[in-house]
């Protein structure tokens, strides 16, 4: 993280209960580049255990799952995303990125205005 640089972030809360934040999709992501939701856990210093639970809740909260899984064998195991859910990282990330823009000016304003002493939460 950047010291002196205010951050944001984006998380989603449906009606049906489900959230989308930056978590799931970093995870969504890491699934994506490793081919792995056991590398993609350990990128983000997690459990496999945890790992599988949050893509298995980010499958369940949709129509269509964004993360299919193959068996081992001889050509081994794996994970990916499935077009949706390539399409709802794609989404997130445009969200992300519309809302730093949105809010750029405001931020900035906001974080020179802070005082320079510890933070007090």
């Amino acid at each position: 993280m950047n010291e002196g640089v205010a951050r944001t972030s984006l998380r989603i809360d449906f009606p049906n209960g489900f959230r989308l934040g930056p978590g799931k999709a970093d995870l969504l992501e890491l699934v994506e580049r490793h081919g792995s939701i056991s590398a993609a856990g350990a990128a983000m210093d997690m459990s496999y255990r945890r790992a599988w639970m949050l893509v298995d809740e980010i499958n369940r909260m949709f129509r269509e799952p964004s993360v299919v899984t193959r068996h081992g064998g001889k050509a081994g195991g794996g994970a990916e995303l499935t077009p949706f859910g390539q399409e709802l990282l794609a989404r997130y990330r445009r969200m992300e990125q519309a809302t730093r823009s949105t809010i750029e000016s405001d931020l900035d304003c906001l974080a020179s205005a802070l005082a320079a002493s510890e933070r007090s939460g």
